[in-house]
Order: structure tokens, then sequence, then C-alpha cells
């Protein structure tokens, strides 16, 4: 019986071409219908290093990389001497400039030398000739790798495609020659998939629910929202701001959300830090933004290009005092595109700051997801708005049942208002003016504060997945669920109750 799941590894130097050729493979498995789990572990430098993207296809879902490959694209040596005993069943590389002892090789493993000189008309295309050796490996049929090149280089005119197309070739018929068979078959499924990475369905989950404005100062990993987002923004009447610093950034998203704009930011741990002081102003003003903190490891600048869950204390604690604030936190890429549109909502429903929070491997990460797996035709609740009018007595911030007082775009006839920093009466006149007012302080942040109870009702609740009856309940948040989910498959696999999550 042929393995109908694949491991494929590639490794290399920054700007030696990992990504491309691991997400042209991808995108070929995401065509075949495969679920796929892709992670690229980077160093913070834009020449050299270790780069290693690390890949997961299957014809059932996929949850997380693994700690072994199948194969191994190696393009430089260093990857050899790093990787090649996770290899299980060979390593690719360019036998024409690196070399590989077999001595380093797991039991059973093979060298798969490729002499690229021979088969392509520039270095550079080494990448290329690895990916088509890699799609013969798993049995693919090279007419969709050729299609897909067609696809991915036709901007860049025909001499490139056909460069492209005509190594991929090589590499293929120079496997179907020279190696041997591996025994993996991956199928071919019924449906296309898409693939996705979280930072991108936080992109485009923002522009679904009619965010209009996004600032932000560049942060890995948070950075790449603003990557995707900046060459789309014109098409989707989106203004796109890249500020000096991640104080300019908030407090620009607290201006559009003031003047009635749906607006976000997002920023990492040491960003968001800077934000504290504005995300005070939005809860004592009690302006509805959005703000994103994509988690790395800390603290100071930390590391800036690994993964790790260490702010939710943070964003609990953000800015002195006590005000309302909604923090939510998806735990895959659909939620993340969902847990978007449902921040707007609550922003402008309890008129509040909603944090987003992701992390690295949840927004960096690349993933198959289901056609028609998002729904973007989604429900917008803009809260509660008051009328204009020309009495001259609006109270911008009456005290209500809910504590949700009706908004008001400035300059409305009859809305003049004041939003302010400070503590301040129902129309926003500051109490600090008079000699003392302790029971307006107490009753505006009861105000404040009643909104907690309302927004509660509209969170949905943690859930148990799996057996009920199990025997241990792992507990977790963010992207750590995708790994329980992954072990509560494996060790519930024979039918048993042992794990829930």
């Amino acid at each position: 019986m042929k393995q109908d799941e694949f491991k494929l590894w590639v490794g290399g130097a920054a700007g030696d071409g990992i990504a491309s050729v691991g997400n042209t493979f991808f995108q070929i498995c995401a065509r075949l219908g495969l679920h796929g789990f892709a992670y690229n572990s980077y160093q913070s430098v834009i020449r050299g290093g270790h780069v290693l993207w690390q890949a997961h296809f299957a014809p059932r879902k996929v949850y997380t990389q693994t700690d072994q490959c199948d194969i191994l694209i190696a393009l430089n040596q260093d990857t050899i001497e790093r990787e090649a005993k996770t290899a299980v069943k060979g390593v690719l590389f360019n036998s024409d400039r690196l070399r590989l002892d077999p001595a380093k090789l797991p039991a059973g493993s093979r060298s798969l030398g490729l002499p690229v000189s021979k088969m392509a008309s520039k270095p550079l295309l080494q990448n290329t000739v690895a990916l088509g050796a890699a799609a013969e490996i798993v049995g693919m049929e090279f007419r969709i790798v050729g299609d897909l090149l067609r696809d991915r280089f036709q901007k860049k005119g025909k001499e490139i495609v056909n460069e492209n197309v005509e190594a991929a070739r090589a590499g293929y018929d120079y496997a179907r020659k020279n190696f041997p068979s591996f025994g993996i078959q991956l199928p071919t499924l019924k449906e296309p998939k898409m693939v996705m990475t979280g930072n991108e369905a936080i992109a485009l989950g923002l522009l679904a629910a009619g965010c209009k404005f996004y600032s932000a100062y560049p942060m890995t990993p948070a950075s790449s929202i603003m990557h995707w987002l900046s060459p789309r923004a014109a098409r989707y009447g989106v203004v796109f701001k890249q500020a000096e610093d991640e104080i300019a950034a908030v407090n620009m998203a607290l201006g559009a959300a003031f003047a009635g704009i749906r607006a976000m930011t997002a920023t990492s741990g040491g960003g968001f830090a800077l934000m504290t002081e504005a995300i005070g102003l939005a809860g004592m003003a009690e302006i509805p933004v959005v703000i994103g903190l994509v988690q790395r490891g800390g603290p100071s600048t930390g590391l800036p290009t690994k993964t790790e869950q260490a702010d939710l204390f943070q964003a609990l604690g953000a800015s002195q005092g006590d005000f309302p604030k909604i923090i939510l936190a998806p735990t895959t890429i659909p939620e993340a595109f969902e847990a978007t549109v449902e921040a707007f909502n609550l922003a402008e429903k309890y008129q509040c700051p909603v944090i987003l929070m992701s992390d690295l491997l949840l927004s960096e990460h690349a993933e198959t997801v289901e056609a028609g797996r998002l729904n973007l035709d989604v429900a917008i609740e803009r809260g509660v708005w008051a009328r204009p009018g020309a009495d001259g007595d609006f109270r911008r911030y009456v005290d209500t049942d809910t504590g949700v007082s009706p908004r008001a775009i400035p300059g409305q006839e009859g809305l003049i208002h004041t939003g302010i920093s400070d503590e301040h009466d129902e129309k926003g006149h500051l109490i600090s003016d008079v000699a003392t007012d302790p029971a307006m302080r107490i009753r505006m942040m009861n105000k404040r504060m009643r909104k907690m109870e309302f927004a509660a009702r509209d969170l949905k609740a943690p859930g148990i997945e799996g057996p009920p009856e199990a025997q241990l309940t792992l507990v977790g948040w963010g992207s750590t669920c995708n790994m329980m989910a992954h072990l509560m498959r494996d060790l519930n696999a024979n039918g048993d109750n042992r794990v829930n999550i």
C-alpha cells in the first residue's frame, strides 16, 4: 500500500528562493485538493542565515508541521549539515556544488543528487529543478506542475515561463530515470483548496467587515497584514497609512474611528507596549477601535522571528486604570477571519477597544482552506447612533441600562460633544475642573464597566472538542490548539476516549 501523505522540507539561506519552491509545491497540492500545513522558520536577516520551510500534505486534515520529513530539498551545504539527519527517505541537492556524506543520513534514506548545470540554463533554476524532482517522487503528473508554473510566471514573460517549465521537466525526468520508487502516491481529491496564512485571513476579514482605515508601523510578525493589504487597499476603498511609529499608528486609527470609520492597527508585543496609552484613551472616550496583537518572544525586542504566547496579561492590563476591553484569540485560519469580523462588530456595539490576539505561528503559517469556508457576506453591526437634532442638549456619554451611549460623528448638527481622555460627565465636561465630584466618577465608571456584562453574553464560551468522557482534557488557546488537535487524533485513533480539548 502506497503512502498517501508527504512531508517536504526546503532549506537554504535567506534569498535562496526557499519560499518560492515551497509555496509553488504547496499550490500544486492545493489544486489536487490535498490538505496542507506549512511553516517557514527564518532568522532576522535579509541574506544568509538558515531558513527552513516545513510542510505536511495529506488527504485528511493536517494540523501542524512535524519533526521529520520524507524529502529534504537542500539549497546549500549548511542545510545538508543541519537537516540531512531528519530526512527519512532522501535529500535532493545540487550535486554540481554540494556534497552529501551518506553517513549523515538516517538508515534507508537516499542521497538524491541533481546535476543542475546539465539540466537548467541558469544556476538560479536549481529550485525549479528540485521542484520537478519532488513532484515525480510523489507521483504527480507533470501537466499539473507545468500548468501552475505557467500561471505563476506568466506576468514575467514567455521566456521566464519556458525556462522554469523546462527546468522542472528536466528535474522530473531525471528523478523518474535515476531515483528509486519511494512508495509515495499523493491522491487527487475532488475539490481544489485555497492556500492562506493567518495574517492574510485577518486582512481579508477586515475588508469583509467594512474596515476603511488601516494604519501600522512594520513589526514582525504583524507586518504581513500590511504587506497583503497595501497593494489592495485602494481597490476596496481602504485608506492605508504606514506610520512613523506605533504611537502614531494607533492614534491615527483612533482618529478615524472617532470620525465614524471602522479602523484597525496591528503590531507585536513591543509595539503594543507603545500603544497602551492610546488604548486607555479609547476606553475613556469610548472609541471603537480594533488592535491586532501578533505575539512573538519577548521582552523588549525579544525574538522577532520566533513564536510565543506571552502577551495575554499585557493585553489584559493594557493602560492604567479599569475600563472595558474585549480580547479575541482565534485558533485557526478560518477563525482568524471570523474573529476579525467579530472584533469590529463588538468594538462598535460596545464602543470599546477590541484586541485581536494571534501569534507568529498562527499568523505566518500557511494552510489549505476549503473553497467556500470563508463567508464574505458577513453581518455588520454598527451599534447605537444618535439622531441629529438641534436642541443642543446632546449627552454623548449618557448613562444607559447597557452602559452603551448613542454615538455621533463630529460635526453633526445638534450633536456637538467632547471626546476626551479625562474623566467627564455625560456631556463630556471634565469633572476635574470642579473641586470634587466622586459621585459622577463612580457613576461613569459603573456605566462603562456595565458594558462588559452585556458583552459577555455575545462572546462564545469555550467549548469541548472530542469525546466528552475523555480521561484527559487539554486546555489551550491560539495556535497551540492545532498541536492539541493533532495529538488528540493520534491518541484517539483506535476509538479510545483518551483525550479531548
